[in-house]
């Protein structure tokens, strides 16, 4: 997003590290690397949230490789089985009730609804087109963690000239794990949206948040590094 005042400390730190930077646009444009063909070494003994990753992995490829989807009068259709097989993963309220934190307790039911669209939107205008740009680029599974309800896939992906840490934060809901933030390179996505929306929020007001965002999934999507 490039109206003034979209800036986050996030988004300035990944400009200043060009690898970061280069690491966020590949990793992020992926939506999490769902969409990575060649799995590298995987946990000797995977629990439920790899699994969980590993399962969307393997469908979003199903589509990816389905020679018919390729066609270009069928390219609506193969983006609409994309996004609906990264959404069932992704739980998009959680991650847009951590990007407004204390905000997000001042909405009615149905604001919430309408934040949590528009942060879909955002998410999936911004990265459709970097989603089907995939080039073979490898997952390797590090390692997996667990505290209860939550739990962190750490991954890293490797391309041939970098390897970006990934790492994919879980909460287990309704018996299902569901993605509510996802590490790229150190910089958290929900953190880097939290740190900009908080400064509209600040200088301006929560409407004006709104409006940007609006405005913004109205267009097509921008090939830039910050939403």
């Amino acid at each position: 997003m490039r109206e003034a005042g979209v800036q986050g400390e996030g988004a300035r730190a990944i400009r200043r590290d060009a690898k970061s930077r280069r690491g966020f646009r590949f990793a992020a444009g992926c939506v999490g690397a769902w969409l990575v063909l060649n799995s590298g070494a995987a946990l000797p003994a995977p629990g439920a949230p790899t699994e969980a990753v590993r399962s969307t992995l393997n469908e979003a490829i199903r589509i990816l490789a389905d020679e018919q989807l390729k066609k270009a009068d069928r390219a609506q259709e193969r983006r609409r089985l994309l996004e609906a097989v990264v959404g069932a993963r992704f739980s998009y309220e959680e991650m847009a009730k951590r990007a407004l934190a204390r905000q997000w307790r001042k909405l009615s039911a149905q604001e919430r609804r309408e934040f949590v669209e528009l942060f879909k939107t955002l998410l999936t205008n911004s990265y459709a087109d970097k989603i089907e740009g995939y080039s073979g680029e490898n997952v390797v599974y590090l390692s997996e963690r667990r505290e209860g309800r939550y739990a962190e896939v750490r991954t890293k992906v490797v391309s041939k000239k970098l390897e970006i840490p990934l790492d994919y934060r879980l909460l287990l809901n309704a018996g299902t794990w569901r993605v509510y933030d996802v590490i790229v390179d150190g910089v958290s996505l929900v953190k880097n949206y939290r740190g900009q929306f908080a400064r509209i929020i600040r200088t301006s007001s929560y409407a004006d948040l709104v409006e940007k965002l609006r405005k913004k999934v109205r267009k097509q999507p921008e090939q830039t590094d910050s939403p």
